[in-house]
């Protein structure tokens, strides 16, 4: 059995606008009949539109407070909930401890690097300027007319 696209928006309590522009969108495969009316597998319907969840009220004993097995299957889930935050609490917490501690790491690696480059720059410059001690200066002969030649 398939659908038409009015029976599909029946069934899924939409509009047919929504369910062509669904088509549209590609998030429902449909084919054309003869006629070039959409027809819509069941299945596809099925999974594109999942039905929401139907919740049952809880029931109430005889005193009109909800039944006790019901609090305590909602108690259950609260404290599963919790457990599971608890944890992706702690994942994190480790996480950002592990990349605090890779940062300080890189950082010392980083000064390192530049002391040894500054060393190394400054064996460059030695190495690049000249060491030779200064010649002496010419001595004067304390006799101003005698001049060399």
């Amino acid at each position: 059995m398939v659908y038409t696209v009015a029976e599909a928006a029946r069934i899924i309590g939409k509009s047919k606008t929504s369910v062509l522009r669904a088509i549209a969108k590609g998030k429902v495969s449909a084919a054309r009949d003869d006629q070039g009316l959409f027809r819509i597998d069941p299945a596809e319907l099925a999974r594109a539109f999942p039905a929401p969840p139907q919740h049952e009220p809880p029931r109430a004993s005889e005193h009109g407070a909800p039944r006790a097995d019901a609090l305590e299957v909602k108690l259950a889930a609260a404290e599963a909930q919790l457990a599971a935050m608890h944890d992706a609490a702690r994942l994190r917490d480790e996480a950002l401890d592990d990349l605090r501690r890779r940062l300080d790491q890189s950082d010392i690696e980083r000064r390192q690097a530049l002391d040894r480059l500054a060393g190394a720059q400054e064996r460059i410059a030695a190495l690049l300027t000249d060491q030779r001690a200064a010649p002496a200066p010419a001595r004067r002969s304390w006799w101003p007319w005698a001049r060399r030649a």
